[in-house]
């Protein structure tokens, strides 16, 4: 693996991709990443205000070729992805995200929007 974590004054420097990041559990993380020193770049739509501090990409993660085009030649440490509900969706992050990090996290919001949830498994 070729991390590209690196330390700086002690503290370890992680390269990160948040698909969202302005969410209802995307937006905390995003702070407590940026809080805790990683270099944090969201994709989103732009309908949101993004955290201040990170690098925002702009389109919509539904368009796979112009997100495609947007991550060229960009390598992460870590990308979650709080915005996938369907098969589909998962199939399209790991062709866009393959070669492109060693971490890959799907966060699933369902428990956030229904409380209790209608139907197990969420």
């Amino acid at each position: 693996m070729n991390y590209s974590i690196v330390q700086k004054n002690g503290v370890c420097k992680m390269k990160a991709l948040f698909i969202g990041g302005t969410g209802t559990i995307s937006s905390a993380a995003a702070e407590r990443a940026l809080q805790t020193g990683t270099e944090l770049t969201v994709l989103n739509r732009g309908t949101r205000p993004e955290p201040e501090g990170a690098e925002v990409l702009r389109a919509d993660i539904a368009d796979e070729d112009a997100v495609s085009a947007l991550l060229q030649n960009r390598r992460f440490d870590a990308v979650a992805d709080f915005h996938v509900f369907t098969p589909e969706q998962a199939e399209r992050d790991i062709r866009l995200f393959s070669g492109k990090t060693d971490q890959y996290l799907f966060v699933s919001s369902a428990s956030a929007y229904q409380k209790p949830p209608a139907s197990y498994p969420i």
